[in-house]
């Protein structure tokens, strides 16, 4: 091919949904001939996979392709190629707003990627927005990740149709992969030296309902802990009416799978969950809540809230409030409502003002620091598993992720070596001594 010389550079904004999507992409350009190139600014072409969920994440993407648009001015890069959720949502706007762009590609013109880029550096510009449905689920992966953990997308697109949220809008509908190439990705991955791997999809607990007419979940996680190299399996995004004592107990049971539930709950005060489109109240969540602890001991509930969302009053506020503190979840994250368009939410009465909610959401964060405090104030003297990830030079110490840690959300572990030295990737013991915000920090034990 003429072009398969030129280096291409990808910046990759969102959810590790997003980032699968872009390790595909980058083995299809890769396969090509492409040289990928590490600094998205060393590149000929840029391209930027962008997250489109809500208006931060739409902000931060336009930030980056105004950044790149001035290397192009300076003739440092050629072309600029926009994909992922926002090009799917925004698709004239994008190449209406910003003329910068060369290409502007819909998320079932991924596997054309290699084929668009060709275009661009010909002096093209174009626009491809086939059937979203035409999303490769399955293919070669470029391991954007450190080598020893990894992303494992079990499927697409969500059915759950909450009224805040415009992912089944830009991703489509839920549509699960076939186990089988689900395995062998997983297979491969650890033949790489991935120990750590995180399953996910937009609703994790429905995986098989529309393939195999089953929840399929459990099965596939007992499957995946059966593959040699694999250590921890962690599992994310679960949907609290899907959380089946089947799932429950195969978590519990599994020696790999970390005893680490990710839940998102959103509320829980049964008006706001029901215009949300979600089921439940205080009453049946908190009874949940209870039955994962007894089914697992010890396990790390993730959670996260919406807080502001329309017609929220004071005291529904409260009673989230409340519940977080009568919970006490190991990890949350909190977000002030987004309000966006296309969707059932953003055009409801009662929209709130931007100080009201993020009022709301600095308070819960507040008192999640407090209730984090006492959580690792609790593992002092305790020895933990930690996963090595690294040196921090500046406070001369090792850090890594212990088993209640997912990567990027949630804190670290940061200890200091007695007689041997750590190596990177590998598991070790750490006993704690003390804690700082979300992080704790030991000793390597002997």
């Amino acid at each position: 091919m003429r072009y398969t010389m030129a280096k291409i550079g990808m910046i990759t904004l969102g959810c590790e949904k997003n980032r699968v999507d872009a390790e595909m992409m980058l083995a299809a350009l890769r396969a090509r001939g492409f040289e990928l190139a590490e600094d998205v600014a060393m590149g000929d072409v840029a391209i930027v996979n962008t997250c489109g969920f809500i208006d931060a994440a739409k902000q931060e993407s336009i930030e980056e392709i105004l950044e790149l648009a001035k290397l192009k001015e300076e003739g440092r890069i050629r072309a600029i190629v926009v994909t992922g959720c926002m090009a799917q949502r925004y698709q004239e706007q994008i190449a209406e707003e910003l003329p910068e762009v060369d290409a502007v590609v819909g998320i079932g013109a991924n596997a054309e990627i290699a084929d668009v880029i060709e275009r661009v550096l010909e002096g093209e510009k174009l626009q491809r927005f086939p059937d979203k449905q035409k999303l490769p689920l399955n293919g070669e992966r470029v391991q954007s990740t450190l080598s020893y953990f990894s992303y494992l997308k079990i499927a697409e697109g969500c059915d759950n149709c909450c009224t805040y949220c415009a992912i089944p809008m830009i991703r489509g509908g839920f549509r699960s992969r076939r186990m089988e190439d689900i395995l062998k990705e997983a297979e491969t991955l650890a033949e790489n030296g991935v120990k750590e791997l995180m399953v996910i999809a937009q609703d994790t607990t429905r995986y098989g309902e529309d393939l195999y007419g089953q929840l399929k979940l459990p099965e596939l996680l007992h499957k995946l802990c059966k593959i040699d190299g694999l250590q921890w399996i962690r599992v994310l995004y679960c949907y609290p009416d899907r959380l089946t004592d089947e799932l429950l107990e195969t978590i519990a049971s599994e020696e790999k799978i970390v005893k680490y539930l990710d839940l998102p709950l959103q509320h829980c005060n049964s008006r706001v969950l029901k215009t949300m489109n979600r089921h439940g109240n205080r009453e049946a969540l908190t009874a949940l809540l209870k039955k994962v602890r007894n089914k697992i001991p010890g396990v790390a509930l993730r959670t996260t809230f919406i807080v502001g969302f329309p017609g929220e009053t004071e005291e529904e506020f409260s009673e989230l409030a409340e519940f977080a503190n009568e919970i006490r979840f190991g990890r949350m994250g909190c977000f002030a409502y987004s309000q966006e368009e296309g969707t059932p939410a953003g055009r409801l009465p009662g929209q709130l003002d931007d100080e009201v909610k993020n009022r709301r959401q600095e308070l819960m964060m507040e008192q999640q620091m407090r209730i984090m405090e006492e959580h690792n104030q609790k593992k002092i003297g305790k020895t933990i598993t930690v996963l090595t990830e690294g040196f921090d030079r500046y406070a001369e110490c090792w850090f890594g992720r212990s088993s209640a840690d997912a990567p990027e959300v949630d804190g670290k572990v940061f200890f200091t070596p007695k007689t041997r030295k750590p190596i990177l990737g590998q598991f070790t013991q750490v006993t704690v001594t003390d804690c700082m915000d979300c992080d704790l920090i030991g000793e390597m034990a002997e």
